[in-house]
C-alpha cells in the first residue's frame, strides 16, 4: 500500500510540474505575443504621416490613402498638394512614368485651389503638351506663385497652335495675382500673352525665363521690364536684348537684378544677323546692379562672333558649346575683366597657351575652368594655374587636352598643378566602357 501510495504521489508531483511547465510556455507566448504587436499606424499624428507623404511619388501616396480613413484625410490636407509637378508623357515617345489621368482628374476636382508651386515635365509628343494645356485651362480656380512649362525634348509646346496654348496660359495669369517665378522657355507665347502676365502680376514677378520664345518681341520683354520692377532674374535669347531693355533695368524704380541670361544661338550658319550693344548700355547696367551675375550661352559659328568681344563686356560666366577660335578666346581675355567661369567645350588643334595665360593675367576673378576638345601644353597650363592660384575652385580638364612637352609629362603635371591649387588634382579621364 505504502509503494502504491508513493507511485501516485511521484505520478501527480509530475502531472503538475507538466502542468506548470505547460502555463509557463503559453505564457512566455502570450508575452511574446504582446511584444510582436507593433503602434497602431491608423493612429499616427496626422503631421507625422504628412511628413512621410511628402517624401512618396504620388502613386504611391494614392495606394497608401487607401490603408485607413486617417491616412486618407492627410492625402487630401491642402499642404500636401501646394507643389506638384504634372508628368505627361506618351508610352511611344517616352520610357518616363505618366501621372495617371484619374489622379488629375482627382487633383483638378479636389485641390486645384491648393496649388501653388507647379510644373509640367512633357516629352517631344503633340498629345503631352495639349494634355498640360488642358489642366492649365482648368486652374480658374488657383493662384499659382510659379510655374514652370519643361519640354523634357522638342518641339512639343512649339508644336501646338499658338492661340492654343496662348488661351490655356491666359488662364493663369489672369487668375494668378501673385505669380513670382515663370518658366517658359521653348513655348510659343507672345507679345500680348505677356501684357496679361504684367497687368496681372508686375508687383510679385522676381524670376522669368522664356528663352526660345520666336513670338516675343524686343518690345514684349521691354514691356515686363518697364513694369515688374522686383524683377530678380532673367533669362532670354539674345536677340531680345536690347539698349532699351538694359536700360530700363538700371532705372530707379528697379531692384538690383541678380541673375541675368543670354542665349546666342545661330541654327544655320550665316543665316543669322546679331546686333551690337553698346558700351554705355552696359555700363548703365552694371552701374545700377554691380553684383550681378551675367551669364552668356554660345551655340555659334566661327563666322558669327565678329560682333562680340570687341570691347569690355561684364559677363562673368561665359560657356561655349560650339568650337571657338584662339581669336575670339583671345578677345575674352581683354574684354571680360569680370569672370568667373569659363567653359570651353570644344576649340580645335592649335594649342591655346597664349590665351589662357591672358585670361589669366586679365580675368581676376576666375575661379571655375572646363576645357573639352582643345589643346594646351603641360607648360602653359601649369603656368595658367601658378598664376590663378588657390582662387581655382573648380578645374576640370580632359587629359586629352593636355599635351606634354620638354618641361612637364603627364606622369608630372598632375604632381605641379596640385602642389599650385594647394589640394590633389587630376585630369579627367574619358570613360573606356
Amino acid at each position: 500500500m505504502k509503494r502504491g501510495r508513493k507511485t501516485n504521489e511521484a505520478n501527480s508531483s509530475s502531472s503538475e510540474e507538466t502542468a506548470e511547465k505547460e502555463s509557463k510556455r503559453h505564457k512566455s507566448v502570450d508575452d511574446k505575443t504582446t511584444i510582436v504587436q507593433g503602434p497602431d499606424w491608423g493612429n499616427l499624428l496626422q503631421d507625422i504621416i504628412l511628413q512621410v507623404f511628402q517624401y512618396l511619388p504620388l502613386l504611391d501616396r494614392a495606394h497608401a490613402s487607401q490603408v485607413c480613413r486617417s491616412w486618407n484625410q492627410v492625402f487630401h490636407m491642402p499642404d500636401l498638394w501646394r507643389c506638384f509637378e504634372f508628368e505627361l508623357n506618351q508610352p511611344a515617345t517616352s520610357y518616363l512614368r505618366a501621372t495617371h489621368p484619374e489622379l488629375i482628374k482627382q487633383i483638378i476636382k479636389r485641390h486645384s485651389n491648393h496649388l501653388q508651386y507647379v510644373s509640367f515635365k512633357v516629352d517631344s509628343s503633340k498629345e503631352s503638351a495639349e494634355a498640360a494645356c488642358d489642366i492649365l485651362s482648368q486652374l480658374v480656380n488657383c493662384s499659382l506663385k510659379t510655374l514652370g512649362l519643361i519640354s523634357t525634348a522638342r518641339p512639343s509646346f512649339m508644336d501646338l497652335p499658338k492661340s492654343h496654348f496662348i488661351s490655356a496660359l491666359t488662364v493663369v495669369f489672369v487668375n494668378s495675382k501673385s505669380l513670382s517665378s515663370l518658366k517658359i522657355d521653348d513655348t510659343p507665347v507672345d507679345d500680348p500673352s505677356l501684357k496679361v502676365l504684367v497687368a496681372n502680376n508686375s508687383d510679385t514677378l522676381k524670376l522669368l525665363k522664356m528663352s526660345s520664345c520666336p513670338h516675343v518681341s524686343p518690345a514684349g520683354i521691354l514691356c515686363v521690364a518697364d513694369q515688374c520692377h522686383g524683377l530678380r532674374e532673367l533669362a532670354l535669347n539674345y536677340h531680345l536684348l536690347s539698349n532699351e531693355l538694359l536700360l530700363a533695368l538700371s532705372s530707379e524704380k528697379h531692384v538690383r537684378l541678380e541673375h541675368l541670361r543670354i542665349d546666342v544661338v545661330s541654327e544655320n550658319p550665316g543665316q543669322t544677323q546679331f546686333h551690337t550693344i553698346e558700351k554705355s548700355s552696359w555700363d548703365a547696367f552694371i552701374k545700377h546692379s554691380p553684383k550681378v551675375n551675367l551669364v552668356m550661352y554660345f551655340f555659334l559659328y566661327d563666322e558669327e562672333f565678329d560682333p562680340f568681344f570687341r570691347y569690355e563686356i561684364p559677363v562673368t560666366h561665359l560657356y561655349f558649346g560650339r568650337s571657338v577660335s584662339k581669336d575670339v578666346l583671345g578677345r575674352v581675355g581683354m574684354t571680360c575683366p569680370r569672370l568667373v567661369e569659363l567653359v570651353v567645350c570644344a576649340n580645335g588643334l592649335r594649342p591655346l597657351d597664349e590665351e589662357l595665360i591672358r585670361i589669366a593675367e586679365r580675368c581676376k576673378y576666375l575661379s571655375a575652368v572646363g576645357l573639352g576638345e582643345c589643346e594646351v601644353s603641360c607648360s602653359a597650363f601649369v603656368e595658367f594655374v601658378k598664376m590663378c592660384g588657390g582662387r581655382l575652385s573648380q578645374l576640370s580638364i580632359m587629359e586629352e587636352v593636355l599635351i606634354p612637352d620638354q618641361k612637364y609629362s603627364l606622369e608630372q603635371i598632375h604632381w605641379e598643378v596640385s602642389k599650385h591649387l594647394g589640394r590633389v588634382w587630376f585630369p579627367d579621364m574619358m570613360p573606356t566602357w
